[in-house]
């Protein structure tokens, strides 16, 4: 799996999948997954581009600058989520919210407004994922939009 503790080490993984998209190079499954992300985020692609910038810079909490590793690290993660079809009805609530929007990335980008609420109440308590409010707070989104 990509992620794991060692920033730097996490970095590089989205900076050689690019470096390899453009070269046109064999690219690994994940790689794959990687470069699409990064192709659906121009914004992000002149960082990756510079390497040494990319491993090294800070994106603190209080900054008004995203994280760019941690946002298409969340649309990995939700692809993935679908990918493997889990937590169960993720698909079909992605499929709702695809039907309304008919914009696959803009339907991402509202999961990843779930997943992260999800994952900070997580953190904050100590605990695992709760699945259960993940797929609820992706139904409200369904609803509302």
């Amino acid at each position: 799996m990509m992620f794991g503790q060692d920033r730097r080490a996490l970095r590089q993984v989205f900076l050689d999948a690019w470096r390899k998209y453009r070269e046109r190079s064999a690219l690994e499954p994940l790689e794959e997954i990687i470069a699409r992300v990064i192709c659906d985020h121009p914004e992000y692609q002149r960082l990756l581009e510079n390497e040494e910038y990319a491993l090294e810079h800070d994106y603190p909490a209080e900054s008004t600058l995203s994280n760019p590793f941690l946002h298409m690290g969340m649309h990995i993660t939700i692809r993935e989520q679908l990918a493997a079809r889990r937590p169960a009805g993720v698909n079909e609530l992605h499929q709702a919210l695809l039907t309304r929007l008919g914009d696959a990335h803009a339907v991402e980008h509202h999961m990843l407004e779930c997943l992260g609420e999800t994952l900070w109440r997580a953190q904050r308590s100590g605990s695992a994922p709760d699945e259960a409010a993940y797929l609820e707070c992706l139904r409200r989104a369904a609803q509302l939009i």
